[in-house]
């Protein structure tokens, strides 16, 4: 299940002339993840994620996630867009590579050994991150779910979706937001 309202929620973004960094972004994420009343709002399906889209600051594009438990994201990444995000309620777990993966023109990569990062993200903790981050976001509880407030900066382009088997990194699917949105 998905739900995405017609007009974003809103979360007082400060007005910005120009592009938000990463800081901002992280502000913004932080400042929703303490609102309750936006938290309490998101309807939450017991099987499947769902989502609320928010006006981020900067023209930048922002959710709200629902992720049941066992649930998470495979690995994947955000294209050319800087990011930002906080866990809300619960507890998430991410899985990121500590190197940039090329942009274009691979299907099948071998990673060498120790490039992997683990975090474990609880209410009020998260992070931001540079263009072409590889991660994977998981929802590791077996009966709680979590809740995390997202932004990404310019607005997604597309978001490249990898498979993993041990060292082998395989480029699945490109995704563009009409596919999401």
């Amino acid at each position: 299940m998905s739900v995405s309202p017609a007009a974003p929620a809103s979360v007082s973004a400060p007005a910005s002339a120009s592009a938000p960094t990463q800081a901002e972004l992280l502000d913004f994420v932080r400042r929703a993840a303490a609102d309750a009343g936006l938290i309490a709002s998101l309807p939450l399906d017991p099987e499947g994620r769902t989502w609320v889209r928010l006006d981020g600051p900067g023209g930048s594009e922002a959710w709200l996630i629902g992720w049941p438990p066992g649930t998470g994201t495979g690995w994947h990444d955000h294209a050319d867009s800087v990011g930002a995000f906080m866990t809300a309620s619960g507890e998430l777990k991410e899985n990121a590579l500590a190197v940039r993966l090329p942009t274009d023109g691979w299907t099948t990569l071998e990673l060498t050994e120790g490039v992997d990062r683990e975090r474990r993200l609880t209410a009020g903790q998260g992070r931001a991150f540079g263009r072409h981050h590889v991660h994977e976001v998981l929802n590791e509880s077996t009966d709680r779910h979590a809740i995390s407030v997202h932004a990404y900066y310019p607005p997604l382009p597309r978001i490249r979706r990898y498979s993993r088997a041990g060292r082998i990194m395989r480029l699945e699917q490109v995704e563009r937001p009409e596919d999401w949105q």
